[in-house]
């Protein structure tokens, strides 16, 4: 069976995974298919991506909450679409009429105190804006993190994550970075105490640690603790926000106003590469100083900041709002059903909103899940820095029927890894399912 894109093509499936060997990128190519999950998307659509095989998956990895919206969302995509009889990517020196409306739409949007917008071509681009950013208004220079964080691969931003990524780059630099752990308030306390350090940098509920909650009052004690050493608070909202959490962001949900918010991945619609950091007044003097301080070619490219302002206002609606209450709930009990057949194996559900990471009694334990519920239909995504945990993400806009078909696709899945890890004598905390 040939492949044929127009402009290029492969004579299989086999022979895009070897060039893709050779010329992307081996040591994921070859981890994905080793790993039991030989995944390359081609069609996508609502919220689910078809394999070269034909195989369906319903998606509720969504690439950390880029496909919020789905797939080729059908508003995203038309207004996309018609700017381009006008808009291309735009020049990054000039005022731009883009720029203006979305950077308005976000301020407007945002916590209280929030006032300048400075964009990013993605995530990790934006951390990096951020960091400078707190540098520049409290002339300090160290950061603060949270053990096992993850805030993107850029520069600074790597500087800032779990040690895995860090050394690899020789970015590990305890002078500049320091981190704590999550929940940890006299730790925090400690790290601050100097009043030398520039930001504490926290994602609402840190992700690729496998969505791990806050303690009641943890952030908001956080916040307190920034504000008498002189340090900024850094909201990292790329995986919480947009209405992930039933609130447009997550932060709120604390009563938290951050000196400096980040957002990301949704904001694109999944149409176009574009990422924005919100900034308080007095944390934004070098937007007056210099405004050249950042230069980003790509970021706010125009095209990108009309998907995110179609974005935005679909995931602004009541109704969306309230459909993420729903899928909540709904999603919410199916797997808290599932979970009271396997105790001993699936022993936790970490949940706000539609951000859900599932525990599982094993070291690798959301690996195993991960690959079951692949081969029946579903694609979600262990956690890189704790693999007990899989992430587990729903669409905002995500239909009742399909609610509904992923519990029955993840109960399946859940069952088949506990036999699995059962007969191969690697059980979960007592070896032994619990009663049904």
């Amino acid at each position: 069976m040939s492949f044929d894109y127009g402009d290029f093509s492969f004579a299989s499936k086999e022979e895009m995974l070897e060039k893709s060997r050779e010329f992307w990128n081996p040591g994921k190519t070859d981890f994905w298919v080793e790993t039991g999950v030989p995944l390359v998307i081609d069609r996508r659509e609502d919220y689910f991506i078809y394999d070269m095989s034909g195989k369906r998956l319903l998606d509720v990895h969504l690439n950390g909450g880029t496909y919020n919206l789905g797939h080729r969302n059908a508003e995203v995509a038309s207004a996309v679409a018609s700017a381009m009889s006008h808009f291309d990517i735009g020049n990054h020196h000039f005022p731009a009429v883009t720029r203006t409306a979305l950077a308005e739409a976000l301020v407007r949007s945002a916590p209280e105190g929030l006032t300048k917008v400075i964009y990013g071509s993605g995530g990790g681009e934006a951390i990096d804006i951020a960091l400078k950013t707190a540098r520049h208004t409290t002339k300090r220079r160290a950061i603060v993190s949270i053990v096992k964080a993850y805030h993107g691969h850029t520069g600074l931003a790597v500087g800032t994550g779990d040690e895995r990524f860090s050394k690899l780059f020789l970015s590990d630099r305890p002078d500049e970075f320091r981190q704590v752990p999550f929940n940890d308030l006299p730790a925090m306390e400690q790290a601050l105490a100097g009043r030398e350090v520039a930001a504490v940098i926290m994602e609402t509920i840190p992700a690729t640690y496998g969505f791990p909650l806050p303690a009641a009052g943890y952030l908001e004690s956080v916040k307190r603790l920034c504000e008498q050493t002189g340090t900024l608070y850094i909201a990292d909202e790329v995986q919480t926000g947009l209405m992930r959490t039933g609130e447009l962001w997550g932060i709120t949900k604390h009563g938290i106003n951050p000196d400096i918010l980040v957002t990301g991945k949704g904001l694109s619609g999944g149409m176009y590469p574009i990422s924005a950091v919100l900034v308080a007044e007095h944390a934004a003097g070098w937007l007056t100083e210099d405004g050249f301080g950042h230069i980003s070619t790509f970021g706010g490219a125009e095209l990108g900041c009309v998907a995110a302002l179609k974005a935005l206002e679909v995931c602004n609606r009541q109704e969306t709002r309230s459909m993420v209450h729903y899928i909540s709930d709904l999603i919410g009990r199916g797997l808290r059903e599932i979970q009271a057949d396997f105790p001993d194996w699936f022993v936790g559900i970490r949940q706000n909103g539609v951000v859900m990471g599932l525990e599982f009694a094993h070291p690798q334990g959301a690996k195993y899940v991960m690959r079951h519920l692949y081969e029946n239909g579903v694609w979600a995504i262990f956690s890189t820095l704790d693999p007990r945990v899989l992430q587990y993400k729903p669409g905002i806009l995500l239909r009742p029927e399909l609610c509904e078909e992923l519990l029955d696709r993840t109960e399946v899945a859940v069952r088949k890894a506990w036999a699995e890890v059962r007969s191969s004598g690697r059980g979960g905390r007592h070896g032994e399912r619990g009663a049904a």
